[in-house]
């Protein structure tokens, strides 16, 4: 059975970060991969943005996203000329890009400037890929990190904490076989 575990995590005194984990508790812990997981971390990324403006950020790959997108008639735009920013994809359209995408490392943003674009972040993506997020998330509701391959999502936030994500998340889940935990 899924085991979807939200904790906090110590990044250092300058980070709070809310980590969530999704692991085959049957089988030594293993990530959870493929259908199943992606209709977890797609109602998840929803969950936790709640109504706020939102998106995901792919700063490698970019080709292959583009051409996704462009196929399946899916709005994005290039938030530098090494970036792909793709604005509030709806349920059916983020499971696709989770379940095309899910061996790649992508980011997600919610509140703050998302909607009329954050250049200085957009670019700053291409330079140091993820890292990005470190001096950017605090404007955010959170800036995510997304290794669905690893079976983990990282919220950096100044707003939610792993109670917040878990109280969010678990009506989102309901009526899929998955466990929302916070560790022992």
């Amino acid at each position: 059975m899924p085991l979807l575990e939200i904790e906090p995590l110590d990044l250092g005194p300058d980070v709070r970060a809310v980590g969530a984990e999704l692991v085959d508790a049957s089988k030594d812990r293993e990530p959870v991969r493929g259908n199943q997981a992606a209709v977890i971390w797609t109602r998840v990324l929803n969950a936790v943005a709640g109504s706020d403006a939102w998106g995901l950020d792919f700063f490698s790959c970019l080709a292959s996203v583009r051409d996704f997108c462009e196929r399946r008639k899916i709005s994005y735009r290039g938030g530098s000329d090494r970036s792909v920013v793709i604005p509030a994809p709806n349920a059916e359209t983020l499971l696709a890009i989770v379940e095309h995408f899910q061996a790649e490392t992508f980011g997600a943003r919610a509140g703050g400037p998302i909607t009329e674009g954050d250049p200085g972040l957009e670019s700053d993506l291409l330079r140091r890929g993820i890292d990005a997020y470190h001096s950017a998330f605090p404007k955010y509701t959170f800036c995510g990190v997304c290794d669905f391959e690893d079976g983990s999502l990282i919220l950096l936030s100044e707003k939610l904490w792993a109670s917040e994500v878990i109280r969010r998340v678990r009506p989102a889940l309901e009526g899929l076989d998955v466990e929302v935990s916070l560790p022992a």
